[in-house]
């Protein structure tokens, strides 16, 4: 049977906006945190702060680093793809592929490839570029597909869900210093860009069906709920990194507060990931939302 409807192209537009201004941004954080001394001043301190606590909080992070492979990627998108396919949603299968592959595609050729570091401050692997984060990168993008392919009633439990474990991931790389901030930011944004493309681009078949329980809101009361809860925790976070940040940048040199800006760039991870789940979360709604034909079915 034919489906009687077709995407709204509003929340497709949004979307595209969202993932344009998300690549501008994966940008904007590589222009300042690795090329300005004060970006990379910020991200020195952190990177230094994780001494504090670390065999402690290691014990955490590490097994939340250990599940991050390539087998982890392609469960992932096994999982993701065998959820679509059995809701017979095979426009979801290919969105949920590009999603994972996109993104850590992406990641790799900007680190390797596209973007540079120059040495401004002294410090750890100065003249090594470690922006995006690959691991940060690989969790990211598994939650968003899934986020994408779950029916619409289980999304916002898998954005509180997947947004707190690539939150966990990204963390984790700071503790292990494995990474700076920025770099796990700019994965965050790198994954935003690419689930924003894709919900821009859904299908006839990626859309949520029988319209008659959806009801009128294009995104729902619950995922409402906790697309707020999650901007405004996202929010309060990036405003402790700002404050955290700005005490480090007035702090008097030989005196960089260090365990200061760690705290200041894990929260700065925490709230970007909030953001991006947010606004994943509210797109994914929308864009799979169903408009009803005019005229009726077209066959």
């Amino acid at each position: 049977m034919t489906d009687p409807s077709r995407p709204s192209y509003g929340p497709r537009v949004v979307a595209a906006v969202v993932a344009t201004g998300a690549a501008a941004l994966v940008w904007l954080v590589w222009r300042y945190f690795v090329g300005t001394p004060e970006g990379q001043l910020l991200d020195a301190a952190a990177f230094d702060g994780a001494t504090y606590g670390q065999g402690r909080l290691w014990q955490l992070a590490e097994p939340v680093l250990d599940i991050v492979s390539v087998t982890f990627v392609a469960a992932g998108i096994v999982t993701a793809v065998v959820v679509a396919l059995v809701r017979r949603r095979w426009g979801l299968a290919v969105q949920v592929a590009a999603v994972v592959i996109g993104a850590n595609v992406t990641t790799q050729l900007l680190k390797y490839s596209v973007l540079d570091r120059v040495d401004l401050v002294g410090g750890w692997s100065e003249s090594t570029n470690t922006l995006p984060s690959g691991h940060t990168t690989v969790a990211a993008s598994v939650a968003v597909a899934l986020l994408i392919a779950v029916p619409r009633g289980g999304r916002p439990i898998v954005a509180l869900l997947g947004g707190g474990y690539a939150a966990a991931t990204g963390v984790s790389t700071l503790v292990g210093q494995w990474h700076r901030p920025s770099d796990v930011v700019a994965a965050l944004l790198v994954v935003l860009a690419w689930g924003a493309v894709v919900l821009a681009l859904t299908p006839r078949t990626g859309l949520d069906r029988d319209t008659a329980a959806l009801g009128r809101s294009s995104v729902g009361g619950g995922s409402w709920t906790v697309a707020v809860l999650l901007l405004v925790g996202g929010a309060a976070a990036l405003v402790g990194a700002f404050a955290a940040g700005s005490e480090v940048l007035a702090a008097p040199a030989g005196a960089t507060p260090t365990v200061t800006a760690y705290v200041g760039g894990a929260l700065g991870v925490v709230g970007v990931t909030a953001v991006v789940f947010a606004l994943l979360l509210l797109l994914r709604q929308s864009t799979a939302y169903p408009r009803p034909l005019q005229h009726g079915p077209v066959g």
